[in-house]
């Protein structure tokens, strides 16, 4: 359904004063609320003897189901089992949700038939209705719908863990959309993750999987997360700044990110450009992929790889729903919610590794530089045999096909090394693998024998007088 448009005359979109960002988001707007994760109350106590209802409930309906689905399919009971976990995080809302995509996105960290089963959140969730939503927008802007937009859809596009998608048409005909979180979702997270995090604590006690897995670390983390994509004016600046960035260098004209139109941008609200095509997801799915798919996703990481080690803050949650194919042939990266900057120092560091990838296999420099950081304390060993345990971490990941890659091993690697060396691994960089798997799983059907690591297109602005030499030794006309 679609409000409808104004007559002439009528309390349209010209009578709208400019919404509480039309010059930018102050900086108190900015500041990101950590909830305290040790409080339990009576509210936590009696969320977490439904959550303890539902989820085993789903589990036994789970169990009682299995025999048949292996009679009819050969399902595996651990899968069968994963499934009804998964149906339990659908019923308690956006917070298990988000928990289900978060392990969906680590394959490393949590039991592969788990993260499998996960996978299905990451599709969306049912939407809140539509009055809801127009009431957070006039909350947030301070005018009526009628007054906001000259059309506004009451059908979402796409609705998340914890917000929906409402195309709309601004008063000067400038198509949009605005993504609007849900009611109460605040609240409503940090009851539900003050609750997981006294339940991974009791089961740390208990289990020694669990304490492995360090299970109250993952439940931080996710409430890191959410309290970052809770804040819509520090989304929008980070979608902004990552869209200026895309054209420093005067290239990358099959790439964009959709502007962000601050006049109708408030605390819970964001309004940008609309764009049109298929999330890499469908395109996957439904053997969509073209003959210029491989290009595509070549320039899609080109400019990801550029935000890792040129401007600092990087697209963090690329999952398929975010990366699309434009009907006008470019390249989209959608929905800023998390976003992770590794430090100069390491940014440094990695380019080091692209470099030896790429070029001599030679990973020497890129220790001298870690060394530096005066993070290898815990270590006796020189730069070269530093040098040769990053080359061990690093070609697995960079000079296979893509198709082939092993993100699970990635991050155990990952952390390792960081043990070896007696430091903690840094969170970025375990963000940073993370998003390789996603290109992994795209690459498997798009461009299964595309090497990343061998790929000077996409260092054309990371290593530029490198590339240009060995683009012309070899006789390779770059694309645009």
């Amino acid at each position: 359904m679609t409000s409808p448009i104004p007559t002439p005359g009528s309390n349209s979109g010209d009578a709208f004063s400019p919404g509480p960002y039309s010059d930018g988001p102050p900086p108190e707007a900015l500041e990101i609320e950590y909830p305290d994760l040790t409080h339990f109350g009576l509210e936590e106590l009696g969320r977490a003897a439904w959550i303890t209802v539902v989820l085993v409930a789903a589990a036994a309906i789970a169990v009682i189901r299995w025999p048949v689905s292996w009679l009819a399919k050969r399902r595996r009971f651990t899968v069968a089992l994963a499934e009804g976990v998964v149906k339990g995080f659908e019923a308690l809302g956006p917070t298990f949700v988000k928990l289900g995509q978060f392990m969906a996105s680590s394959p490393g960290v949590f039991p592969p038939v788990l993260a499998d089963a996960c996978l299905r959140l990451l599709d969306g969730v049912p939407p809140v209705p539509a009055h809801k939503a127009r009431r957070t927008v006039e909350r947030d802007l301070g005018g009526s719908i009628a007054e906001l937009f000259r059309s506004f859809d009451d059908v979402p596009l796409s609705a998340a863990s914890v917000a929906q998608v409402h195309a709309c048409v601004l008063p000067d005909g400038r198509e949009a959309v605005v993504k609007v979180q849900r009611p109460e979702i605040r609240r409503r997270m940090r009851v539900d993750l003050r609750v997981a995090y006294t339940g991974a604590a009791l089961l740390e006690r208990f289990f020694e999987f669990f304490r492995i897995a360090n299970a109250t670390a993952v439940v931080r983390d996710l409430n890191d997360l959410t309290a970052q994509e809770l804040n819509s004016a520090a989304e929008a600046l980070r979608q902004e700044h990552f869209r200026d960035n895309l054209y420093v260098f005067g290239d990358n004209p099959h790439v964009m990110v959709p502007e962000i139109f601050w006049s109708h941008c408030g605390p819970r609200v964001i309004c940008m450009e609309r764009v049109r095509g298929t999330p890499v997801g469908r395109i996957m799915s439904n053997g969509l992929a073209t003959v210029d798919s491989e290009l595509q996703l070549r320039r899609g990481v080109k400019v990801w790889l550029e935000a890792v080690v040129l401007h600092g803050p990087f697209h963090g949650d690329v999952h398929a729903g975010n990366l699309w194919e434009l009907d006008d042939g470019r390249v989209g990266f959608l929905d800023f919610g998390i976003v992770g900057e590794l430090p100069e120092e390491w940014r440094d560091v990695l380019r080091e590794m692209f470099r030896a990838s790429l070029f001599d296999g030679d990973y020497t420099e890129a220790a001298r530089r870690i060394r530096m950081l005066g993070i290898t304390e815990g270590t006796t060993l020189g730069d070269k045999l530093i040098g040769l345990q990053l080359r061990k971490l690093f070609e697995p990941v960079l000079g296979r096909g893509a198709g082939r890659l092993d993100l699970s091993r990635l991050v155990a690697s990952l952390v390792e090394t960081g043990r070896r060396w007696g430091v903690a691994t840094p969170e970025e960089l375990v963000l940073f693998g993370k998003q390789l798997g996603y290109f992994e799983r795209y690459s498997a059907t798009l461009a299964p024998d595309w090497i990343l690591g061998r790929d000077l297109f996409l260092f054309r602005n990371i290593l530029p007088d490198e590339v240009a030499g060995a683009a012309l030794a070899r006789n390779i006309t770059l694309p645009d």
